[in-house]
């Protein structure tokens, strides 16, 4: 009997397969010889899909805070026709009721320790050498899956004929844990085996790659929000070298990350809440999935404000240990390791409508100059004086709630990809091109303008995953051309193509960016002087 991980069922899968939730139908049942056994998938819309396939064993018990271990071999033929693999979640934040499905279906499949699985769409199991485009999945490092519908990958394999591979892998306190200041050298690793989940799935991704119809020597790492944050670390992590040829951060570029004084305090305040002695780990690696969940929170609250508030996002998340991540990856200046890589890097026109939407006065638009002024004095500090009137001049006719959303998008994620994106393309090595994702959607009577995650179901091209609420005429053309541009930058390491004005490479002294919308354009540093403010605020 072949040894299977527990999936949802062959009914599902087949949905699943589908764009916009509607079954598709299974032509064949391709199968793939692996490195540990033979697998099955299914083929629809022309796209062959394998789910749920295991690159490492599970985490649990004695290997919960250890790097990754090879997966088990298996006998027989495994099916690999569903998704498979969610790590356990940390508790949400708060949210409007009507955003919960902002996105389209959820990822409802139970949480697990046997959660390193990946799954893979390909055009054809043949010679072609495609390139590969290795997703890394959204959520803050905390959580998330690669099992959500809008990742389906058979429009964007199918129309550009890419190999894509979709990775789950731990999460929030079970991958960054930062054990290694109370349990010495066997917890040495504990505070990064989330990202070096990421390394085994892009060493079975080289070992695999020609096996699907794809070029291991092409391999495009891309995610969106946590994923550009995983793009980022891998960008600064010597484990990877070699694994991946260019790199796409889609609003979640790192410039920094936790350092170990203030992750050793964070794993004293989670012992001191689970009631554990710092000389009785073990226990720690028995506890039940929901004690260990109900930490975290609590935990995170003890922690001081970080030296600098806009750039040091993660309490769990990868730790500058000396090894793992030798040194932060982009500050003072870019990490060497990957002065090699292509960079496309941007994020869309007003990423924090989406986190700000509980807020009413957001919500319901009436925020008033008053209140602007104090939300933002808090932000940027007495550099706040001068973005209010650099707003105020440059968008007279927008609200104060729209130069809310404007101003926190530049706070939280714009600096972030401009100082990254900066400090690459000074190094002159490897091109770096910036985008803006500018189109705005209808839903909720367009409360939400250019929110964070907008652009992704454009790059798969799963417009219809996320429902009618965001249709309008004109999107899946753009999405065509979002689509083609992230796999062209996967095939060429560069996005220009055809579909596009001409898209000059960004640097310091020209500092090229695509805005994408209804019509694509290239404009120089959109929005320079509030740029040069908020890298200010940011940095001192």
């Amino acid at each position: 009997m072949p040894n299977r991980r527990t999936v949802l069922g062959a009914t599902v899968s087949l949905i699943a397969a589908g764009i916009g939730g509607s079954a598709a139908k299974a032509d064949t049942a391709p199968e793939v010889t692996t490195a540990y056994g033979r697998i099955r998938g299914i083929t629809a819309g022309g796209v062959h899909a394998f789910k749920g396939i295991p690159y490492g064993a599970s985490t649990a018990g004695a290997n919960r805070f250890m790097p990754p271990r090879k997966p088990e071999a298996w006998t027989g033929v495994r099916e690999t026709i569903a998704y498979a693999g969610r790590s356990p979640q940390a508790p949400g934040s708060a949210q409007r009721p009507e955003l919960a499905s902002v996105w389209g279906p959820v990822d409802t499949l139970p949480v697990g320790e046997d959660c390193l699985t990946l799954h893979v769409w390909t055009p054809a199991l043949d010679n072609a050498k495609r390139p590969v485009m290795v997703w890394l999945h959204g959520g803050a490092f905390s959580y998330g899956s690669a099992n959500s519908p809008r990742y389906d990958s058979i429009n964007l394999a199918k129309r550009n004929d890419v190999v894509v591979v979709a990775v789950n892998h731990r999460l929030n306190i079970f991958g960054h844990l930062d054990l290694s200041s109370i349990g010495g050298e066997r917890f040495a690793q504990s505070g990064n085996v989330g990202v070096i989940d990421l390394v085994a799935a892009l060493e079975w991704v080289r070992d695999h790659a020609a096996r699907f119809g794809g070029d291991p020597g092409n391999v495009m790492i891309f995610g969106q929000s946590g994923g550009g944050g995983k793009v980022s670390a891998l960008l600064a992590m010597p484990g990877a070298k070699g694994l991946f040829h260019k790199a796409v951060i889609q609003s979640g570029a790192s410039v920094r990350f936790a350092e170990r004084e203030r992750t050793a305090k964070l794993a004293d305040a989670v012992l001191k809440q689970l009631g554990i002695a710092p000389n009785q780990l073990d226990a720690l690696q028995a506890l039940p999935i929901a004690q260990l969940q109900a930490a975290i929170t609590p935990a995170q609250k003890t922690l001081p404000k970080p030296q600098y508030p806009l750039l040091d996002r993660y309490n769990f998340g990868p730790v500058i240990d000396g090894k793992v991540l030798p040194a932060q990856p982009y500050d003072p200046v870019a990490t060497a390791l990957s002065d090699d890589i292509p960079l496309l890097i941007g994020g869309t026109r007003t990423e924090s409508s989406i986190f700000l939407a509980p807020d009413d006065a957001v919500w319901n638009r009436t925020v008033t100059e008053e209140d602007l002024a104090q939300r933002i004095k808090a932000l940027a500090g007495d550099k706040a004086a001068g973005l209010l009137a650099y707003y105020k001049q440059h968008y007279p006719s927008a609200s104060p709630t729209d130069r809310l959303l404007y101003m926190t998008t530049g706070s939280n994620f714009e600096v972030r990809s401009m100082l990254l994106g900066e400090r690459k393309a000074a190094k002159g090595k490897a091109p770096v091109w910036m985008y803006r994702f500018d189109w705005e959607t209808p839903a909720y009577e367009g409360r939400l303008r250019s929110p964070h995650s907008m652009e992704v179901p454009f790059v798969f091209d799963t417009l219809g995953v996320i429902g009618d609420k965001h249709r309008k005429e004109g999107y899946q053309a753009l999405a065509d051309k979002v689509s083609r541009t992230w796999a062209t930058f996967a095939r060429t390491g560069n996005p220009s193509n055809d579909s596009l004005p001409a898209w000059p490479a960004y640097s310091a002294g020209q500092r090229n960016t695509m805005l994408f919308n209804d019509t694509c354009q290239v404009v120089i540093d959109p929005d320079g002087e509030a740029r040069q403010l908020w890298s200010k605020a940011a940095t001192v």
